[in-house]
């Protein structure tokens, strides 16, 4: 397992690499949600259907321009999303034209966060944009909340692990349409 940090991580990700690395609540795992190959890779890694679509993470709102559409939110929606970040928030937004369908799945929108987490947010801005962040556990198992807990089957496909404690958070972060306000995850 390659040891990395928020300054070696780049070059791995560029690479294809799937990192994992801690989040708000679990560990997750991370790739360039550009880069299909990558995304693809890390579907196989957990065992998840593509039309699911995925989670990015960002360090603030400029990393996520071009993947949501803010523009397309009604003025209080938007100012409801907005207020909750950086957080352990997860809003659907409405796709930008960046947002292809290995990162979207069967949806018209797209499920991000800016994180308030210190390492996501120092991750995504040395990376320099958002990154794919889906829990770092196959499809169906308990989602690791240590380095400890992480499923040893999982850690030999990884590009490497950026180390560090999560945010301590009871459950991994609400997910909610902005547009209706419905709670898609608790």
């Amino acid at each position: 397992m390659n040891e990395l940090t928020v300054d070696t991580a780049p070059p791995v990700l560029r690479a294809g690499g799937v990192i994992a690395y801690p989040t708000e609540a679990v560990w997750g795992l991370g790739c360039d949600p550009s880069h299909e190959a990558a995304v693809m890779t890390l579907l196989q890694i957990k065992q998840r259907p593509v039309e699911k679509g995925m989670i990015l993470v960002a360090a603030d709102l400029a990393q996520l321009e071009g993947w949501v559409r803010m523009d397309a939110l009604p003025a209080e929606c938007r100012d409801t999303v907005l207020a909750s970040w950086p957080g352990a928030n997860t809003w659907v937004l409405p796709a930008g034209n960046r947002a292809p369908r290995w990162i979207t799945g069967d949806h018209s929108g797209i499920a991000v966060r800016v994180s308030a987490h210190p390492l996501v947010a120092a991750l995504c801005r040395a990376w320099g944009g958002p990154l794919v962040s889906t829990s770092a556990n196959l499809a169906g198992h308990p989602p690791a909340r240590t380095r400890a807990a992480l499923d040893p089957a999982l850690l030999p496909l990884l590009a490497g692990l950026i180390d560090g404690d999560t945010g301590g958070l009871a459950q991994p972060t609400p997910i909610r349409d902005a547009l209706s306000g419905q709670v898609l995850r608790t």
